[in-house]
């Protein structure tokens, strides 16, 4: 938005014009209305810039009161000193995007004269406005200009006039009253006036007051409950009520706030008198004062109030209240009563008298009172001395508390049952204030920790807790943090121990901080012990991955001393390995850097040889925690000593003698050194290093059967060598018998040709062709046979479509008279099934071709060779005419179909079906045998 430079300035002087929100006035209304006239325009405003949003005093044209300022031309208006013209809003980049020349409004020229007080302090403007886009003459500036003028002028005399009322009614209602008073607006809440008492006791100047409003003297938690309490409540009421109010300096009072609506200039206002509670010094000088004064003050004061005399407790005056309060009858106090009738418990009021005798005042003095009905209240009880009617007097206040006082103990009694199950929960609980101070905690709390709470009223818990600077500011964090997530921390207890704990924080809405902690000791062993557990299932499974994936034995050992190495945090790690004098080679070893490497330094080593570590030969394993106090022989020390060894873990590495013998040979060791000093091993590491060599075991007997099955495999192969060769030539021989026999039938196909041709018959020549067709598709079968790659697999797709293809020919059928189609699956086939298959497909086709077409008939003739399940479907389909519906195909004269019915039934040992729908259908199916049947 944009800002004058004398912005807070020029607003103060905006309120004491005190206009906004004021209801239309006719003089202003009317000097709009010139100005629409004048300058011809469908829109003329009269308008006040306030901090947040332009207000029309008075409007021409439009119906809405206001705009915000962020969107207005007034907030442009106010920072010229002359007028200010757009002709065409859509062209200025300045308001090309402001909602109403966008809008449905499409306000297109603006005109705007700022009002400019006699103090140089621009108000607002006097503004036309117009949808098409246009100017004014020279002329209509003047006019516009100097009505502007007349605005102020009219402004100027609001402003006398709301200078005059306000005068008259400071004077009038509370510029000498003690009692801090005020007036504001029912509105918008604003401040219009205060008096001295106020400013004197608030400590804000009059002019900070104005420019407040009465949500500001209010702590922000009470703003919502008053701005809800001031919406339910009528605006002609008088309204008495007690509030809390932040003075200046931020100190918070009690008081008790009477307001009264009234008329302020032309302002929706109340006059507000407070009374500050939090002393009771403005009772006890009004209760000093004459008697009449006396009487009228308390009949206002709404709380009950007694004077009784001292002598006896006669009660010589009272007020409406205590007959509300007591829910007393008005004809209560036509006979004389007594002080003691309204308490509930004579001792309280012997214990009042005493104190009262004793101090001379009793304030906040809580106990129980009875009503007139017979039940009983809570109350606070305040007493003072004083001179009625020359009399010696009590004068008594009560404050009814018995909503408070149920609270209370309402939340008595569930503090009681939280602090019941904070105590009888397994889980530490403390509290803790806002700056790190210890408040409570529960006796698990205690128990577990060591410490006394008493111990921590003087001193830092979390200092004690966390000795260690860096780590205490890494637990603060983590308590400042704010995370609902549990976090595990080191804690010392009273003793000086570490312990496992595990902390969460429930922030309270006043600042404090409830710790719930436990103690997770056992869970954390557990999870080590788990943890241990699994790196070492992991280990056994990465070395039992190795020796399924790899044989090589010596890849197994560098990767088995390396990942031992890496688990246990251990300086060294070898395999060492006896041979038949039991002298030792390290097979492999992994070793951290700086120490002495053992892999490939020449070792003689005898002390086996001459009966040392005889227990490794029973399977015996030794965790040496010092190699000095080990019982070790000398020259087993001296050869640790040469590789810097101050404990190590050893292990034998046992194989099993043979299957039949249970017995095992010592094959070699796993050893574990630790060269950087002395070293206390765990029961685990010794048992994780035992199993590892179960696995080696595992991996060297593989390896010595490698070696032999390397052996075998050498052999096998020159075998093998032998069966290929001798393989090859039974393929050949095979391949030369198939070759003879598709010659010789094609001897007998030419033979059969010959004949054809000597004689004259034409059903004689039309039987020969058919036997010819008959041998040729046996012939195409061998001939597949000699010729594919594999002699024994016939390509049955091939197969058919060439013999197929062969029949059209041999029946010269023109090329688009029938066509052919076929879909074969990849089908297996012996010899004895293609050759069966074969010749039902040619006496089919040929069936076909000789009667399904007549006079050139155009069809087709489709082959189908499918597998379903372990069984092969063919199927041969044309559409032709089909045949005749009498014809009893299964037993007929032709040599055709029973050579296809014999075949399929007794040679494919399988079933057929003939269907006439359409032509004619045969489908056929039969067991799949292996090529081998």
């Amino acid at each position: 938005m944009l800002f004058t430079e004398n912005e807070s300035q020029r607003l103060e002087v905006l309120n004491q014009y005190q206009i906004l929100d004021t209801p239309p006035e006719e003089i202003f209304d009317e000097l709009a209305q010139l100005a629409a006239n004048l300058c011809e325009t469908p829109i003329a405003l009269i308008s006040l810039v306030d901090a947040e949003r332009e207000w029309f005093k008075s409007k021409i044209g439009v119906t809405i009161s206001e705009v915000p300022r962020s969107i207005s031309f007034g907030s442009y208006t106010i920072l010229q000193s002359q007028i200010l013209i757009i002709p065409d809003a859509l062209q200025d980049e300045r308001f090309a995007t402001n909602p109403f020349v966008t809008s449905n409004h499409y306000f297109r020229f603006y005109a705007g004269v700022p009002l400019i007080t006699s103090s140089s302090f621009a108000l607002g403007s006097l503004c036309v406005i117009d949808f098409a886009p246009r100017n004014l003459s020279v002329k209509e500036q003047v006019v516009l200009q100097q009505l502007a003028r007349q605005v102020i002028r009219y402004l100027e005399l609001h402003r006398q006039k709301v200078i005059n009322d306000s005068h008259r009614s400071f004077n009038l209602l509370f510029s000498k009253n003690p009692n801090p008073m005020w007036v504001y607006n029912q509105n918008n809440l604003q401040f219009l006036d205060v008096n001295e008492a106020a400013v004197i006791h608030y400590g804000y100047s009059r002019e900070e007051f104005l420019q407040m409003r009465i949500t500001d003297i209010r702590p922000p938690e009470d703003v919502p409950i008053l701005l809800k309490y001031l919406g339910q409540q009528y605006p002609n009421l008088h309204l008495a009520r007690q509030w809390q109010h932040r003075r200046k300096d931020g100190q918070i009072i009690d008081v008790e706030v009477v307001t009264h609506p009234i008329d302020y200039g032309s302002y929706n206002a109340r006059l507000v008198n407070i009374r500050d509670i939090t002393e009771h010094k403005r009772i006890e000088r009004t209760l000093q004062e004459s008697e009449a004064r006396f009487r009228v003050i308390s009949e206002s004061i709404p709380v009950p109030l007694i004077i009784s005399r001292v002598s006896d407790g006669l009660i010589l005056s009272t007020n409406p209240e205590l007959l509300q309060t007591f829910r007393f009858s008005p004809e209560y106090l036509v006979h004389p009563k007594y002080l003691l009738d309204l308490y509930h418990n004579l001792t309280d009021l012997e214990t009042l008298l005493k104190l009262l005798n004793q101090h001379g005042f009793i304030h906040n003095y809580e106990l129980q009172l009875k009503r007139g009905d017979g039940t009983n209240f809570w109350a606070i009880a305040s007493l003072q001395y004083l001179s009625y009617n020359n009399e010696a007097a009590i004068l008594t206040v009560f404050y009814d508390i018995n909503d408070r006082k149920k609270l209370e103990i309402k939340l008595q009694e569930q503090n009681e049952f939280l602090r019941r199950i904070f105590e009888s929960i397994p889980l530490m609980i403390a509290l803790i204030d806002p700056n790190g101070k210890l408040q409570w905690v529960n006796q698990e709390w205690e128990n577990v920790l060591g410490w006394k709470f008493q111990y921590f009223q003087t001193r830092d818990v979390l200092e004690a807790l966390y000795p260690n600077p860096e780590y205490r500011q890494y637990v603060i964090n983590f308590i400042q943090s704010a995370q609902h997530n549990w976090g595990d921390f080191r804690t010392q207890v009273c003793d000086g121990r570490l312990l496992d704990t595990s902390w969460t924080n429930v922030y309270l809405s006043n600042g404090q901080i409830i710790g719930i902690g436990q103690d997770i000791t056992e869970r954390k062993r557990t999870e080590l012990a788990l943890k241990a557990q699994a790196e070492r299932e992991q280990l056994m499974r990465t070395v039992a991955q190795r020796i399924r994936q790899s044989l090589n034995l010596q890849d197994i050992l560098n990767a088995t001393v390396q990942e031992v190495r890496d688990l246990l945090g251990v300086d060294r790690v070898i395999v060492y390995k006896f041979d038949s004098e039991m002298i030792g080679t390290i097979m492999a070893e992994s070793v951290q850097p700086g120490w002495t490497v053992s892999l490939g330094v020449k070792i003689h080593d005898t002390c086996f040889k001459i009966g040392a570590g005889m227990e490794y030969y029973q399977g015996h394993k030794r965790a040496i925690a010092n190699i000095y106090e080990a019982g070790l022989t000398d020259c087993h020390i001296g050869l640790l000593e040469r590789f810097e060894v101050k404990a190590n873990l050893v292990v034998p590495i046992l194989l099993k003698v043979s299957s039949k013998n249970p017995g095992s040979h010592l094959w070699g060791l796993l050893v574990a050194h630790q060269c950087s000093g002395l070293r206390e091993w765990e029961e685990n590491q010794l048992d994780l290093l035992d199993q590892l060599t179960v696995q080696l075991a595992i991996a060297i007997q593989q390896s010595s059967i490698l070696e032999q099955a390397q052996t075998e495999l050498v052999q096998r192969q020159k075998a093998q060598v032998k069966l290929r060769n001798a393989l090859a030539e039974k393929e050949v021989l095979l391949k030369e018998v198939h070759h003879r026999v598709k010659n010789n039938l094609q001897i007998v196909s030419s033979l059969l040709q010959l004949q054809s041709q000597t004689l004259k018959d034409p059903e004689a020549i039309k039987v020969l062709r058919e036997s010819q067709n008959r041998i040729e598709s046996i012939s195409l079968i061998h001939k597949n046979l000699y010729t594919s790659a594999n002699i024994g697999q016939i390509d049955v797709a091939e197969y058919i479509h060439n013999l197929a293809a062969s029949l059209l020919i041999s029946y010269q059928i023109w090329p688009g008279k029938i066509s052919l189609e076929t879909d074969i699956d990849s089908v297996s086939l012996n010899v004895d099934q293609a050759i069966a298959c074969g010749l039902v497909i040619n006496e089919l086709i040929s069936n076909a071709l000789k009667h399904a077409f007549p006079n050139q008939q155009v069809g087709t003739i489709s082959i189908a060779l499918r597998n379903v399940g372990n069984s092969i479907e063919m199927t041969i389909r044309d559409n032709g005419i089909g045949l005749p519906d009498n014809l009893d195909w299964t037993n007929t004269d032709s040599l055709g179909l029973s050579l296809v019915y014999d075949l399929v039934t007794e040679q494919l040992e399988g079933d057929i079906t003939l269907e006439r729908n359409h032509g004619t259908v045969f489908k056929i199916q039969f067991t799949q045998l292996t090529l081998h049947q």
